[in-house]
């Protein structure tokens, strides 16, 4: 009984050292670099992989004295970052700008040293301090020991950092995602970071349980985006794999602010959720958008709560 104790034991012993080793030897997953401009770069995630991945896009801006980052994906990939910053210049990382607060865009902040500036909209700040988390906010990433890596600068509606060649336009229109994306706009490159309110060619992901977004106001923040925001040509989305157009942005607008028009036209009509997917069509205009029945029911059913 005792010997088949002591190998029963052994073999657990033996599956945890396994799975630990297994484990360790997990890599994170790849981030690909795309040069956006001479001095921004685009690190994304690898379209070969699946799922989240590395979490949202980051961008790497070299200026005269430093580098500003834009967004830090998921816990963990800090050095993985540093890794493909290094690839491209040894100047230190001095700013860290956040689109929003979610855990996929900011995971990594506490992975950087807490002299970092970093800057966010006012209410992603408030998000960050919240005493109690809901899913995907990431607050407990700052809270206790952590509550250093809380940002220092924020801004209400509009806010540049830096002058000259090296200006970053801040900009906020209102709730969508969240109650706190930032547009950010590299004014000499003519690209913009959009953050999660232009997350990919298709139907987004809102947080209206715990991140206040909104999905109806979110049609209309697009449209004041691009309405405020002019001299642009190149988006780095919140996550596609690949650098898009200023015009993707638009027909993003175009092609969300329709499906909203549909959903609100099938309320009007007392028609139920199911009747309105059932109901909806996809603009031929807007064929390269997807939007596949369970995220369309989603969308429609958000719009319908707000009614």
């Amino acid at each position: 009984m005792k010997r088949c104790l002591v190998l029963t034991a052994l073999v657990i012993v033996g599956l945890f050292l396994t799975a630990n080793t297994y484990e360790a030897r997990q890599e994170n997953f790849n981030i690909v670099t795309h040069e956006v401009a001479d001095n921004l770069w685009m690190l994304a995630n690898d379209p070969a992989e699946q799922g989240m991945r590395t979490g949202g896009n980051t961008a790497v801006y070299v200026r005269d004295d430093g580098v500003t980052l834009v967004d830090t994906k998921i816990a963990g990939y800090g050095p993985d970052i540093m890794v493909r910053v290094r690839e491209i210049t040894d100047k230190p990382v001095t700013t860290i700008i956040n689109t929003h607060t979610h855990y996929d865009h900011t995971g990594a902040n506490n992975e950087f040293p807490d002299t970092v500036d970093f800057v966010v909209h006012e209410n992603t700040r408030a998000q960050m301090a919240r005493p109690s988390c809901e899913p995907v906010t990431n607050c407990e990433a700052f809270q206790g020991e952590n509550a250093k890596y809380l940002p220092q600068t924020t801004y209400r509606e509009t806010h540049s950092l830096f002058s000259g060649d090296d200006q970053i336009d801040l900009y906020y229109f209102g709730r969508g995602h969240t109650d706190g994306d930032t547009f950010v706009v590299f004014r000499a490159v003519r690209t913009i970071h959009t953050g999660d309110m232009f997350q990919r060619k298709g139907l987004p992901f809102i947080d209206v349980a715990n991140g206040n977004g909104s999905a109806v106001e979110f049609g209309s923040t697009l449209e004041k985006a691009i309405a405020g925001i002019s001299n642009v040509d190149l988006v780095i989305s919140g996550h596609n794999d690949t650098l898009l157009e200023w015009d993707d942005f638009v027909n993003f607008s175009g092609f969300y602010n329709d499906m909203v028009a549909q959903a609100e036209s099938s309320h009007a009509a007392s028609r139920s959720v199911d009747e309105a997917v059932a109901d909806y069509r996809l603009p031929g205009r807007y064929s390269d958008f997807d939007a596949p029945e369970g995220g369309l029911r989603r969308a429609i059913e958000w719009v319908y709560a707000e009614q």
